[in-house]
């Protein structure tokens, strides 16, 4: 069986200093090409202007080598993933991109040569994604690359779809599929032995360059009564919506929608429940988790489809507080519910 290797991305860093200035100047300032809020990223600040019956949606996320990524990632994957794991958020709250500030920790190794390349990123994405760079900070660092972006975007005022607003009876749904997250890093650490190349390759890739799901915008507005983005762990943040609304979750592990990857996987493993619980606690997938009232999930589903994007039912929330997973209708038990930060 063929085993999959990735490209080593070997980056020689220049010995010659950085010129910050002129790093700007030439490889971001391009970046705010049609963003007149970014002032030329000639001033210490960036003029974002009213929009009238809309409210501005701001979140923030940060990524550090060796914790979210690994240190061989090319990095254009990386920029592109910053990106994204950002985006995510901003579909989960059914809000439209439309800017973020950057913020950069760079070590030494990280020369122009490289930043140039992960700028090259920004710009695929920024163009995919209809993103405007506004500004930010860029310093040294003696530890490991660390980023952080502020990600704006607009929704209809008072239309932002929360955390808190499940109630007793909503349906749980997941968009895309659930444990590509977790098994792209073992397959981007080759660790996944037994798996197919080609498999192991589709996983790897979904880990570096998830998929946010901002065509569901329109559909969360209009049906979902809550919803997060499946960063921690699918039982982790269907917990954090549970929470929020002051009820609790009951999660179908064996209804989880799984890639053709990753259904190989499950298929091979001795134990199908802890399969399955890790596949459901692992993380790093940025699908969403919502609650539909069950008038709605059928049309949710259908108009989901539409964008190309399938929506699962695979649970309920009740109003007994905590998240309780099932197999084939028995409870089964749950200790760890997705990644805790430390």
């Amino acid at each position: 069986m063929r085993r999959w290797t990735p490209s080593p991305g070997t980056f020689v860093p220049s010995s010659r200093p950085v010129d910050e200035f002129k790093v700007i100047a030439d490889l971001f300032r391009p970046l705010t090409l049609g963003a007149p809020e970014a002032l030329d990223l000639l001033d210490d600040a960036a003029v974002i202007p009213s929009r009238p019956g809309f409210d501005l949606v701001i979140t923030k996320d940060a990524m550090v080598e060796g914790v979210h990524f690994l240190p061989t990632d090319p990095p254009d994957l990386i920029a592109r993933k910053l990106l994204r794991v950002n985006l995510s958020d901003l579909a989960a709250k059914g809000a439209q991109p439309y800017g973020y500030f950057l913020a950069a920790a760079w070590p030494r190794a990280w020369d122009e040569g490289r930043r140039t390349v992960f700028c090259a990123g920004l710009a695929q994405d920024q163009a995919m994604f209809g993103l405007k760079l506004f500004g930010g900070d860029t310093v040294s660092t003696p530890g490991p690359l660390t980023l952080s972006v502020t990600m704006l975007g607009w929704v209809t005022a008072g239309a932002m779809v929360k955390r808190s607003g499940a109630r007793a009876g909503n349906v749980l749904l997941v968009s895309g599929t659930i444990g590509d997250g977790v098994l792209g890093l073992d397959a981007a650490q080759e660790k996944l032995a037994d798996t197919r190349w080609d498999h192991a390759a589709y996983l790897a890739a979904r880990y570096r360059l998830p998929m946010p799901r901002v065509e569901l915008g329109n559909i969360l507005r209009e049906h979902a009564s809550a919803a997060a983005d499946v960063s921690d762990g699918l039982l982790a943040d269907a917990g954090h919506v549970a929470l929020a609304s002051g009820l609790g979750v009951e999660i179908d592990i064996d209804k989880l929608p799984l890639s053709a990857a990753a259904a190989v996987w499950e298929a091979q493993a001795p134990d199908r429940v802890s399969a399955l619980l890790r596949l459901a606690t692992g993380g790093d997938d940025y699908e969403i988790v919502c609650a539909i009232p069950p008038s709605k999930v059928e049309e949710a589903m259908i108009a989901a489809a539409r964008t190309g994007t399938a929506l699962t039912p695979i649970g309920r929330f009740t109003q007994r507080v905590g998240v309780r997973a099932f197999y084939a209708g028995e409870p089964t038990p749950v200790t760890k519910a997705g990644w805790t930060h430390p």
